[in-house]
């Protein structure tokens, strides 16, 4: 539901679910935040960007950022993005050749929730992958929501990608490296001093190279020192996804988590009638947190979004 202008919400009327706005509506330059009353919850950066839009800024909800963005040993890691090689292209790296996502609108959507609108999300609504050429090989519908967090006790959004080919192809072939899919960089006090956990701590997963593990299960965990204090980061994975996750995670020379696919065992065709959907959670909290809270706030999760609090 499109449409409604940033004067007629503050009216008073009564609006159906994600009424939308225009993204700059409110905003200055080329992101927006989504805030839970005056406390910043994500910054969505879609302007200025070379190659793909992403949530730079991510905040625990005693305000504080987890995330880094462009680090001078690797300026392709965003923050939290999503990227995968499709047909050959590669659109996680950032160099000659490399695949650009586009975005074309961004808008922002509320719910009405105790008689007001609450603008809680946004969508990137067609997001073109185009080749370094100008092809264009798939097209993708983003959206990014925040949960209200006050019941939680812990920052949650969800990310939501429906990825499907551009019109007139028959297929698309999605491949990748064993980190490709929805990666977060986290900031540098983090590095080589955080312990990663699972929901099933009895899966050992496998060693790739130096550090770099894969891991199973239905969410995976992060807890490090930011300024002296230990934050949690946890990423989700929705049981109706295509494929279970496969954790990729990383603590040396810095820490690094993604939600991937396994593309770099079996590539995935999408045909032309079908779309690639997924869906992700990514949790943060002051503290370390145990298994049993985040399992809880995984229970929590599922529901909101089944119950219908979708993109």
């Amino acid at each position: 539901m499109q449409g409604y202008a940033l004067a007629a919400l503050a009216t008073g009327l009564v609006l159906t679910l994600w009424p939308c706005v225009p993204a700059g509506a409110g905003e200055s330059g080329p992101a927006v935040v989504i805030r839970e009353g005056d406390r910043p919850v994500f910054e969505y950066r879609h302007g200025d960007v070379p190659f793909k839009p992403y949530v730079k800024q991510f905040f625990t909800p005693a305000g504080v950022n987890m995330l880094r963005d462009a680090p001078h040993d690797h300026l392709h890691h965003h923050a939290l993005m999503f990227a995968v090689g499709i047909d050959g292209v590669d659109f996680w790296s950032e160099v000659k050749g490399c695949g650009r996502q586009v975005h074309g609108d961004v808008q922002v959507f509320g719910t009405v929730r105790g008689g007001q609108t609450v603008m809680d999300g946004l969508r990137d609504g067609h997001l073109a992958w185009n080749t370094a050429a100008g092809e264009t090989l798939a097209t993708e519908a983003r959206a990014v929501r925040m949960h209200d967090g006050r019941e939680l006790g812990a920052s949650l959004l969800t990310w939501r990608t429906a990825l499907k080919p551009a019109q007139g192809k028959a297929s698309i072939k999605v491949h990748g490296s064993h980190y490709f899919g929805l990666g977060m960089r986290l900031v540098e006090s983090m590095d080589n001093v955080g312990t990663f956990s699972a929901a099933d701590r009895n899966e050992p997963g496998e060693t790739v190279r130096g550090d770099e593990r894969l891991r199973r299960g239905r969410w995976c965990a992060y807890t490090a020192p930011v300024d002296g204090k230990p934050v949690t980061v946890a990423m989700f994975d929705h049981p109706k996804n295509p494929r279970p996750a496969w954790w990729f995670t990383m603590t040396k020379p810095f820490a690094y988590l993604s939600a991937t696919l396994n593309l770099h065992r079996e590539p995935l065709i999408v045909k032309a009638d079908e779309t690639l959907l997924l869906r992700y959670g990514v949790a943060a909290w002051d503290g370390g947190v145990d298994a049993k809270r985040i399992d809880d706030l995984y229970a929590r999760w599922l529901v909101l979004v089944d119950k219908g609090e979708k993109p």
